[in-house]
């Protein structure tokens, strides 16, 4: 076996831009852990909307308690 270490040839320089490089690659890999968790709970909803009946997706808006029915009368 060598005594050499291995970066012990390499310029520091050369050895930052290694190690940057994979800070990069593991923050891009943890970044799509996290899209893959998020479509997977997507698909989830999704998949458990499809099991729904049809007269669940048909009911009325749950906004028309919200809506007013006539306008406030003006006093002038």
């Amino acid at each position: 076996m060598s005594d050499e270490h291995l970066y012990e040839g390499q310029s520091p320089a050369i050895r930052m831009r290694v190690w940057a490089l994979g800070q990069m690659v593991w923050g891009a890999f943890m970044a799509g852990i996290g899209v893959a968790i998020v479509g997977a709970i997507l698909l989830a909803i999704w998949g458990v909307s499809l099991l729904l009946p049809e007269a669940s997706k048909q009911a009325p808006s749950p906004y028309g308690a919200l809506e007013i029915s006539q306008p406030a009368a003006r006093i002038v």
